[in-house]
């Protein structure tokens, strides 16, 4: 495939509208003059920086900036692209380079005074988005590096199917993260997958603003909005306030929200001060949604929100809670909020138990994935490609259940599974029973060491700004949602949760706290 031709097509019918918007650097690209630049920077990379198949090249950017270095572009080249957050760490970022071994990196500049040391000394090419703060060997600045470079089409052809051409972190929440390795057409995969269930959000001249990293979960949302002409908004921060202004001021029509943020809108007045009425649609997923806080913005916001399950390594929507799915009342209501929704066409879905046997409606088992998008492994990790591969399924580790209708619940992950006194609870259970109290924001439920029955249940408990909160008070609340012996034994009031750089709460974090220096360990 010569991934060029199919935007140059795009280019040619969308050619004057709005491709992408750069909020903070100002930058705006029809799709005519994004298309040339994107040639631009492959004719760049292969003939200026040298790479050529078989190479890799790792991007560390903010959202604008890495918008330039997507999807759009790496598939018209030869080199293998990486990106990770840009807010993980220093630490964590030279984890991921010594894992690559890339040949380039693309940096903002406020970075490359810390990072290129490092990278120097590993023989590693380092280009600075924008003028860099000092000068060194091998060290470029990106826009003086494209100066006088062809924009036509770089003619560089991969096999769709086959050919390894973009790298992912996964998130890390229970552990070190595993770099996924993907080919073109998992990339389009993810793109029809969108357009299989029509909620009419993916159309010509629709306005797409992503505030979470573009190198996690946002990513596959890139590919169905440039297809269908629409126009991709950037923000940098993750400022609430920022991203309300953003709606007004550009018409954004669709967004997507992790629950934490989610969350946060509820108490922002400037959710009231901005004009959000241009959304139809916000896309919520990558952690579980407290129910309760999801009437609250619909009855807040309108029947904008679809719920999508997904993950890195299976790179789309495979469930998707619809606009619909969201209407009605009672019980029946209350299921469907509390599921993720039922799977979309053309995936594969099965609930199996620990011997591999597909469970029975209303069973709970591991979901196992299999896609167009699905991954084949994981770069240089062939213990774990044998682990959590099998026959083209992953192995998701997410435990939940279909019911009689085909919505799929997600009940926890296994590693996150609390066996107090014999029974299994599950953390997100716990927490969406908390998370229904007026004056919790949020929590995160983990077991805790204890002498009789293995593990207690513990919260980390957020409590509204002014809110009067008594534990007591929360554990009658929770009790009469869940039972008794699934309410927390203890819980600890606090000003923050730990939280991953792409804004998921990790327990794991919570966890060792209170598992530091025991001889049993969990997760």
């Amino acid at each position: 495939m010569n991934f060029a031709r199919t935007t140059a097509e795009l280019a040619l019918r969308y050619a004057s509208q709005e491709a992408v918007v750069n909020v903070e650097r100002g930058r705006r690209y029809s799709f005519a003059e994004f298309d040339r630049l994107t040639n631009r920077i492959i004719n760049m990379i292969h003939g200026r920086l040298g790479l050529a198949r078989g190479d890799k090249y790792l991007c560390i950017l903010d959202n604008d900036n890495l918008s330039l270095l997507h999807a759009w572009t790496a598939f018209k080249g030869e080199a293998a692209v990486a990106w990770t957050n840009y807010r993980d760490s220093f630490e964590e970022h030279l984890w991921q380079v010594d894992w690559l071994e890339p040949k380039v990196m693309f940096l903002e500049s406020k970075l490359v005074e810390q990072y290129y040391p490092a990278l120097h000394e590993r023989g590693i090419t380092v280009v600075s988005m924008d003028p860099p703060p000092i000068a060194g060997e091998g060290l470029h600045h990106f826009w003086d590096l494209l100066d006088g470079v062809a924009d036509t089409n770089p003619g560089f052809e991969s096999d769709a199917l086959v050919d390894k051409m973009l790298y992912r972190f996964t998130g890390g929440t229970t552990g070190r993260g595993k770099c996924a390795e993907y080919t073109i057409d998992n990339w389009l995969g993810c793109r029809d997958a969108f357009y299989a269930p029509d909620e009419g959000v993916f159309r010509e001249g629709c306005r797409s603003l992503q505030i979470a990293p573009l190198s996690h979960g946002p990513a596959i949302g890139l590919l169905p909005v440039h297809f269908r002409g629409g126009c991709l908004v950037t923000q940098n921060a993750p400022d609430l306030a920022q991203w309300c202004q953003i709606v007004e001021a550009e018409k954004v029509t669709t967004s997507s929200l992790v629950p934490t943020l989610a969350y946060r809108l509820l108490e922002l007045e400037e959710a009231d001060r901005y004009d959000l009425s241009s959304l139809e649609a916000v896309f919520y997923g990558a952690a579980p949604m407290s129910p309760s806080k999801l009437a609250l913005l619909q009855a807040r916001f309108g029947n904008i929100f679809i719920q999508v399950y997904g993950s890195t390594e299976c790179l789309q929507a495979i469930t998707q809670l619809s606009k619909a799915d969201h209407l009605g009342e009672g019980e029946s209501l209350a299921r469907r909020l509390a599921s993720t929704g039922r799977v979309v066409q053309g995936a594969e879905l099965m609930i199996v138990d620990d011997d591999g046997k597909e469970v029975a409606t209303g069973e709970v088992g591991e979901l196992l994935l299999r896609t167009r998008s699905t991954i084949s492994g994981y770069y240089r990790n062939p213990e774990a490609s044998a682990q959590e591969f099998h026959n083209g399924f992953w192995r998701s580790g997410d435990l939940g259940f279909r019911d009689a209708e085909g919505y799929i619940t997600i009940v926890d992950r296994k590693k996150d599974m609390i066996i107090t006194g014999g029974f299994n609870v599950y953390a997100i259970e716990v927490e969406n029973a908390l998370n229904a109290h007026p004056a919790v924001v949020m929590s995160a439920v983990v077991g805790i060491p204890h002498d009789d029955w293995g593990e207690a249940i513990h919260a980390e408990i957020i409590a509204r700004p002014g809110a009067e909160i008594a534990e007591d008070e929360v554990i009658e609340f929770v009790k009469a949602r869940i039972g008794r012996h699934k309410v927390p034994k203890t819980m600890t009031f606090v000003a923050e949760l730990p939280l991953s750089a792409a804004h998921k709460v990790l327990r794991r974090k919570v966890r060792e706290k209170y598992w530091t220096a025991q001889t049993r360990q969990v997760g």
